[in-house]
């Protein structure tokens, strides 16, 4: 008895002494994929039961807790992750930033926010989401993140101390502005970068930063388990584990802290446009931007990542109002007489005087608004979470509602003629009549999965077709009084979400994903007109095609703009917008473009012609 004793007193005295000696150890979760019911469910409480075994300082969860991010899957898996006894900080990943019922809301009302910093001994670890945000794109980090990231480290990193850095991606070209927070990373002791999404093992470096990404809950054949990391902060080495459940850890990866960090030669991109274009920044907003742009003729509208909707001069780019809201903004605001209609993704249609930016009156609805609603004749059609609505602006009324919605909208629709056609997340693209919102036809691709749905591309609606693209990679024309279909086409061109016309929607043009724009007649048989490359280069952002004034304009993942002559279908000009996707283009009275980035930027492109 006396020597177990002795042996446990020894084990304590080691573990203090480690602990002392500046020795921190994390356990790492990351793409558990947890569904109620599924495998990944019953395997990640065997992995929660370890841990509470283990000794560990803290537990990161670093991303795609879920599949789709549904309220019902994060709060299940939130019921699994309270069950641990350490310090537990997590994050989203794409699976829930990207397909989120809630627009990503219900995951910070869950777990507080969707960041986190905290200190161990001589360690600050910090993280913070990444990203995608409610539609198909790269990882971005907030604006308003990389200033609390730069604030946060200036704040709490006192000499002698050290930094982890946490994310679900890797500070790779993953990230569209990874330089941005590489460089900030930079100006900090960081000893790695830790993140998952990819469900396999990598040890990187990025301007001499080491980083590591980790495994999956599972990695297949039964390979169910977990990270743990060591880190040695007095001897400047990192370990780190696989720990498999019900085997003893492996080491994956031991490598030294390196803090000399590089400093790349960075190529600037060339800004040139031709005689009579201009381009022209008008906003720089503190916050990401995630909706296109509300014009009139004097204000921009648009809705940002803080939750604010914002007034902003054109002429001056100085903020005239502005209004807060509960969560991010996905929906373009609406404009019509004395109102700006604005689509919350805190569930609420909210009527703002265009003037003071004052809430007047207010719609409470069942689920958030992400979609991009169109005003005609002072009605406005509004897509929401499993409805589609049309609202008497002036009056305040509800005209009409259609309920029989499996999922949500999120493109704008089209309203043409007595038709309001839209798409939604549920494998089902719709026709209503524009007046009572009776269904006139739905057709669905096929399949019963949600992603491959029309729901973020809007339909190019011609005299007798309606013609659209989506993550399936086909372009479909149907017959625009019967929702018949009349051909469909998958070919080499690998369509995605962006799409377009011209003026009489006789020809419908198209991004692929290798960057080249294609145009299409919308006749009675698919028939490629002709294709330009748009310098892209590999590509999905779902940003519509407009055809104005003779040019059509096109945007990029990574913030370029093409402009293409449409009557000789050649490429006019390129120019570098920013690094972040662009959201959409829209056109004001005088005729000019505006177009807003994800990184919280708005531009003005104007055409003046010789």
């Amino acid at each position: 008895m006396r020597n177990r004793f002795l042996s446990l007193t020894w084990v304590l005295v080691f573990a203090f002494a480690l602990a002392q000696a500046g020795v921190v150890k994390l356990a790492i979760l990351s793409d558990v994929h947890v569904t109620p019911g599924n495998a990944n469910e019953g395997k990640l409480r065997e992995a929660v039961a370890e841990i509470n075994a283990s000794q560990v300082d803290a537990v990161l969860m670093t991303g795609d807790l879920t599949n789709e991010g549904s309220d019902e899957q994060l709060r299940n898996v939130k019921t699994i992750l309270d069950e641990i006894r350490h310090p537990l900080y997590v994050i989203p990943g794409n699976h829930e930033n990207n397909w989120s019922q809630s627009a990503c809301k219900t995951f910070n009302d869950l777990w507080g926010s969707d960041r986190f910093v905290f200190t161990v001994g001589d360690l600050v670890v910090i993280g913070m989401n990444c990203g995608p945000f409610m539609k198909m794109g790269d990882g971005h980090i907030k604006q308003e993140d990389l200033l609390w990231l730069d604030s946060t480290l200036t704040a709490m990193v006192k000499p002698g101390m050290k930094v982890l850095s946490i994310n679900h991606y890797p500070i790779l070209d993953d990230l569209d502005n990874y330089r941005a927070y590489v460089e900030i990373l930079k100006k900090y002791p960081v000893v790695t970068h830790q993140c998952g999404h990819y469900h396999r093992w990598r040890l990187y470096e990025t301007d001499g930063i080491n980083g590591v990404i980790v495994r999956a809950l599972d990695m297949g054949n039964g390979n169910y388990g977990y990270t743990t990391m060591t880190l040695d902060l007095d001897r400047n080495w990192i370990y780190v584990y696989n720990k498999v459940i019900g085997q003893d850890p492996v080491v994956m990866f031991s490598y030294r802290i390196n803090l000399d960090y590089d400093s790349p030669i960075i190529d600037q991109p060339q800004r040139v446009v031709p005689q009579g274009f201009e381009v022209q920044r008008v906003v720089a907003d503190n916050a990401s931007i995630f909706t296109r742009v509300a014009l009139d003729e004097r204000n921009l509208y648009f809705g940002n990542s803080l939750g604010y909707c914002k007034a902003v001069d054109k002429t001056t780019g100085q903020t005239r109002w502005q209004y807060k809201t509960d969560a991010m903004l996905f929906s373009r605001p609406a404009v019509s007489g004395r109102w700006v209609v604005l689509p919350t993704s805190d569930k609420r249609l909210v009527w703002l005087d265009r003037q003071s930016g004052k809430p007047q009156w207010q719609y409470a609805a069942s689920g958030p608004y992400v979609a991009d609603g169109v005003v005609r004749d002072g009605v406005l059609y509004q897509g929401g979470y499993k409805t589609f609505q049309a609202w008497d602006v002036k009056r305040h009324r509800l005209l009409w509602h259609y309920d029989s919605i499996n999922n949500y909208c999120q493109a704008s629709p089209v309203v043409a003629g007595d038709d309001v056609i839209f798409g939604a997340w549920d494998t089902r693209l719709r026709s209503l009549d524009r007046r009572t919102g009776t269904l006139h036809w739905q057709w669905d691709n096929g399949t019963t999965v949600n992603l491959y749905s029309p729901g973020n591309v809007v339909p190019v609606v011609a005299a007798q077709r309606v013609v659209i693209v989506a993550p399936d990679r086909v372009t479909t024309a149907l017959d625009r009084n019967t929702g018949e279909q009349v051909w469909r086409v998958k070919n080499e061109q690998k369509v995605r979400e962006s799409l377009g016309s011209n003026a009489d929607g006789t020809v419908a043009y198209a991004k692929t994903m290798d960057g080249e724009l294609v145009a299409m007649s919308t006749g009675d048989s698919y028939k490629l007109l002709w294709k330009v490359d748009l310098g892209f280069g590999y590509e999905h952002a779902p940003c519509i095609v407009l055809e104005h004034d003779g040019y059509i304009y096109c945007g990029s993942r990574r913030g370029m703009l093409a402009v293409v002559d449409a009557a000789s279908h050649q490429l006019a000009f390129t120019y570098p917008l920013g690094s972040s996707e662009v959201n959409g283009f829209e056109v004001d009275e005088h005729g000019d473009v505006y177009c807003s980035l994800v990184e919280g930027t708005i531009w003005r492109i104007s055409h003046r012609h010789e």
